[in-house]
Order: C-alpha cells, then structure tokens, then sequence
C-alpha cells in the first residue's frame, strides 16, 4: 500500500520534530546533562514516535476503507496497529 504523500505532511513535520528532539538527548547525554531532564526529553521523543506511526497506520486504514482494491487487508493492519502497541 503506498501512502499519499500530501496525507503525510503533518507526519513529516513530526517525525523531523522527533529527529531534533532525540539529537537534543544524545547531546544531553553527551554534557552530563540531569537524569530527570534526559528521561523527559526521551519520553517526549517516544510519545512522538509512536504518534506518527499511528497517524500512518490510521492513512492506511482509511484508505484501505476507501478502496478495497487495496493490497492490505483487515488482519495486515491489525498487526500494523499492534506492532506499536
């Protein structure tokens, strides 16, 4: 199934977000940076993370709603959904 890249823009600009986020851990890490802050940072880049793959997943499914010609099916999604459960 290929994704309509105009449905993915706000994906994009979160994953870039997250990219920028997690660099900010590794040179957190790098300075000695306080535990707390460090966890934080990396929690915020976790929750992002996984918003993106479920707003790629939810494309799909709609999609695969619109047209069920469509090469994935209820169960391949299912286990999409859960891969990052």
């Amino acid at each position: 199934m290929q994704l309509e890249a105009t449905s993915m823009t706000p994906v994009i600009n979160r994953l870039k977000r997250a990219q920028g986020q997690l660099a900010a851990v590794t040179r957190m890490l790098e300075e000695g940076s306080d535990c707390k802050d460090v966890v934080t940072q990396l929690s915020a880049v976790s929750k992002a993370l996984d918003r993106a793959g479920f707003a790629i997943i939810a494309s799909g499914m709609e999609q695969c709603l619109a047209d069920p010609e469509r090469e994935m099916d209820k169960k391949e999604l299912e286990k999409l959904f859960l891969s990052l459960a």
